[in-house]
């Protein structure tokens, strides 16, 4: 049995060694045995020079130029590396994985061969204060939806997951990373799973420990390009890959509306107030849920907006651009905001 791991990476040298070392020191069934793929996308910063040292201890551990620098082709360039195997482990330069992740996950397969597809919970470790509010809303259904793998405690089947582990059957039967997705890549990929017949699992034993850095500039323009991907991602199956990805959406579009409603009279605007202060109250009860102190409580009532608005608006614009226009996706937004 041989299982392949994937790091796509770039400038993250402090927290690429740590990854590594918790690959390796991670249990493997019996009979096991495995290669590590650092996907590196030019690096600037130190990482390739602790990569190579991490080589001389770790025989295992390969590295492969990315200069691409985007994030679906890191993925393919390491599966592709690795040759057939029989499992493939994708985890980010910041992610740590449990000791048990690769034990728990390849049985989570032989236990049912349906499951195509498995990963575990996300545990944030706060780089800066802002980074533990954004975390924290992101991680509530009222930031994420109901569903969404980050708000989960309990095993079961859902429609994506992060850190995933697959066998390489998947890609013998579905085919590769689509390399033309900036942002939304691994939704694309698992829907892509679900539609031809797999499942995906997520089990609640096994974790990542995950290091957040976060400001509220790179959070709007990450859920915008989420937004706006997830339309591409939308015209490429048509179909909506998931339900809820069209509340942010019609919540800025009401927004929209609500301005106009005062020229139609006060009982109108008072009326289609009401979901407004709906949002309002539901911030608040969040807010206060989450909050440790007066200070977190204003932020994370800034954080909402921020998630719901920004994604609203990317999809918005996908809208225009790809379905009305017919337009390929700008330069502006194949830029990534981490």
């Amino acid at each position: 049995m041989k299982l392949n791991v994937v790091i796509p990476c770039r400038n993250e040298k402090g927290n690429i060694e740590e990854c590594v070392e918790a690959i390796f020191n991670a249990d493997l069934p019996n009979e096991c045995s495995i290669l590590v793929h650092v996907v590196d996308g030019m690096s600037d910063d130190g990482t390739i020079d602790i990569i190579h040292n991490l080589t001389k201890r770790y025989p295992y551990l390969k590295l492969i130029e990315n200069k691409f620098q985007l994030t679906p082709y890191a993925f393919n360039l390491g599966i592709k590396a690795g040759g057939k195997v029989d499992f493939v482990q994708i985890i980010g330069a910041r992610q740590i994985l449990s000791k048990n992740y690769f034990v728990e996950a390849i049985k989570n397969f032989q236990e049912d061969n349906s499951t195509w597809c498995v990963g575990g919970i996300v545990n944030n470790v706060y780089l800066n204060s802002k980074a533990e509010i954004i975390a924290n809303a992101m991680s509530s259904t009222f930031g994420m939806g109901l569903g969404n793998f980050r708000t989960l405690s309990k095993s079961g089947f859902v429609d994506t997951v992060g850190t995933p582990m697959y066998p390489y059957a998947v890609f013998d039967e579905i085919g590769f990373f689509d390399e033309n997705l900036i942002r939304n890549q691994d939704d694309d990929y698992n829907y892509r799973v679900t539609s031809a017949g797999g499942k995906i699992f997520f089990n609640s034993q096994i974790s990542v420990k995950y290091y957040v850095r976060a400001t509220f500039k790179g959070l709007w323009r990450q859920f915008f390009q989420y937004g706006y991907w997830k339309v591409f991602v939308n015209k490429k199956h048509q179909a909506i890959t998931t339900i809820r990805q069209l509340v942010p959406p019609l919540f800025v579009f009401y927004l929209m509306l609500l301005c106009f409603t005062p020229f139609f009279g006060k009982t109108l605007f008072l009326i289609a107030l009401i979901p407004f202060v709906l949002y309002l109250l539901m911030s608040l009860l969040f807010s206060l849920k989450l909050a440790k102190n007066i200070g977190q409580f204003f932020l994370t009532l800034v954080t909402f907006p921020v998630l719901h608005i920004s994604y609203g608006l990317g999809y918005l614009n996908g809208m225009l651009e790809f379905l009305i226009l017919n337009k390929k996706p700008a330069d502006s937004q194949k830029r990534l905001s981490r």
